[in-house]
């Protein structure tokens, strides 16, 4: 689980295939700042751009580490395929606070960035998210953004998909890799957690007694 608050910005400096064909993965090496894996194992879940993905190999002295993302993984998610800057977040302990949300480190869909420019001494962000989690999105509602969490502050229903418009203060584009957003870029979507189950409870049906497992 991790909370949508970012806790260092890395880099993706090498990708390699894992085989010849398409359904093959990735083996990515992603750089990160110094001293950001001192409490890392091999194994521990990291999210890069709000995917959650396992520390296969870590190496201190370089601030890198290896993750193996599979090919449902790169089809299903945005800008893990190719060299640049990525946002990270640690998996959350038992006694850290939960300064965001719940977020599961799952994207649930590819928004498509319409703009990204300056308001003030904040920033406008505006993602058209896939129809299909329209009825995820709710004014004043959490969305998760490459890993962030952030609050919605108008939607719009479209024939295209749901227009979201978030704003930014400047801490989160600053120590965050959100800053290198541009009009036309690919964005990893997930929804708030408790909708996930509000939508469960609504479609259950009461009088449809569950069935033991086999």
């Amino acid at each position: 689980m991790f909370t949508g608050i970012i806790t260092g910005v890395g880099r993706i400096v090498a990708v390699h295939d894992l085989g010849s064909s398409s359904s093959h993965g990735k083996r990515l090496t992603i750089e990160t700042p110094a001293g950001y894996l001192d409490d890392v194992g091999l194994g521990d879940s990291i999210a890069l751009n709000g995917a959650c993905m396992t520390a296969t190999t870590l190496d201190t002295s370089l601030h890198q580490f290896t993750i193996d993302i599979s090919a449902e993984s790169l089809d299903k998610t945005a800008g893990l395929d190719a060299l640049g800057t990525v946002n990270l977040e640690k998996a959350l302990r038992a006694h850290d606070r939960l300064g965001g949300h719940i977020v599961s480190g799952h994207v649930d869909g590819i928004g498509n960035v319409l703009q990204f420019t300056q308001v003030g001494e904040s920033w406008l962000l505006v993602v058209m998210a896939p129809q299909s989690l329209a009825k995820y999105l709710a004014y004043k509602g959490s969305i998760t953004v490459n890993g962030v969490s952030l609050t919605v502050n108008q939607i719009a229903d479209t024939a295209a998909g749901c227009e979201m418009r978030i704003n930014l203060i400047p801490h989160t584009v600053d120590n965050t890799a959100l800053g290198q957003l541009r009009a036309g870029s690919s964005v990893n979507l997930e929804i708030d957690l408790i909708a996930r189950y509000v939508e469960r409870m609504l479609q259950a049906d009461p009088q449809q007694p569950l069935k033991p497992a086999v």
